[in-house]
């Protein structure tokens, strides 16, 4: 195990990879890649919503950091991209599944409390017109 740092200092290292870890479609695509490699257009249909510009820029964001791999075989017609999990993108979402598992467990109490949220909210702006 690395070196221990200091989350909360402007300058630690390890809030780039949290970052990274917690952009927006990262956990989404490393959950639809656990299966095995996809090609690009695949991927796309599994991660629904997600644009091809954003996708692109996840994927090559994350084979930068070593999490993905981008394999080409060229001797195919057309040539084929496929995209897989490293052994450090592996292990990355062993440690991001109890998150999503929190997150299936707590939905339901998130939404009632947006819901709350926003009741109380409209309630205020109402007292101040």
């Amino acid at each position: 195990m690395g070196a221990a740092h200091d989350l909360l200092a402007a300058r630690c290292p390890s809030r780039d990879v949290l970052n990274r870890v917690g952009a927006r479609w990262v956990p989404t695509v490393l959950n639809a890649l656990e299966p095995g490699p996809m090609r690009f257009t695949e991927l796309k249909k599994v991660v629904e919503g997600v644009t091809a510009k954003a996708l692109t820029e996840t994927l090559r964001a994350l084979e930068y950091d070593g999490i993905v791999e981008r394999v080409e075989t060229p001797s195919v017609t057309p040539p084929r991209v496929d995209y897989s999990l490293t052994p450090l993108g592996r292990s990355l979402l062993d440690a991001l599944k109890p998150v999503r598992e929190w997150a299936e467990q707590h939905v339901g109490e998130i939404a009632e409390a947006r819901r709350r949220y926003e009741l109380a909210s409209d309630a205020a702006l109402a007292r101040h017109r």
